[in-house]
């Protein structure tokens, strides 16, 4: 009778840890899932906010440096909306960091401030916020 028992406890344990594992892979696979959905909402091009005729002119000066950058932002922060506009000033805040991390914290500051929790550039603020706070 003592064998039965303890057989059957045997099987009860390896059941149990076998839908532990299950429950685990299972939590796993979901939070993968939301990191690669996330990273396929921020894709910045795809942001609302800025023309499509700019995105030409945006990405050369994105390759020319920070100047070029801060000249392009004041031509056309006119024509800038959020979050696009957000994002654009936060790729600024990155590239000025070395040689303006004043400035660059003011314009995070900036950014942070109007920005609303529901936006789909939190995550980036939040991945930043640690260097600019």
């Amino acid at each position: 009778m003592t064998k039965l028992i303890s057989a059957l406890v045997i099987v009860v344990v390896i059941y149990c840890g076998w839908q532990l594992f299950q429950y685990y892979e299972k939590v796993e696979n979901e939070e993968a899932t939301k990191k690669k959905e996330a990273a396929a909402l921020l894709n910045p091009a795809m942001l609302p906010g800025m023309p499509s005729q700019l995105e030409q002119g945006l990405q050369t000066v994105q390759q020319r440096g920070p100047a070029a950058m801060r000249e392009w932002l004041k031509t056309y922060e006119q024509q800038l909306q959020d979050p696009r506009k957000a994002w654009i000033e936060l790729d600024f805040c990155v590239a000025i960091t070395r040689e303006a991390p004043a400035e660059a914290r003011r314009i995070f500051k900036a950014v942070k401030d109007r920005t609303p929790a529901n936006s789909p550039i939190q995550p980036r603020i939040k991945q930043l916020q640690a260097s600019y706070e």
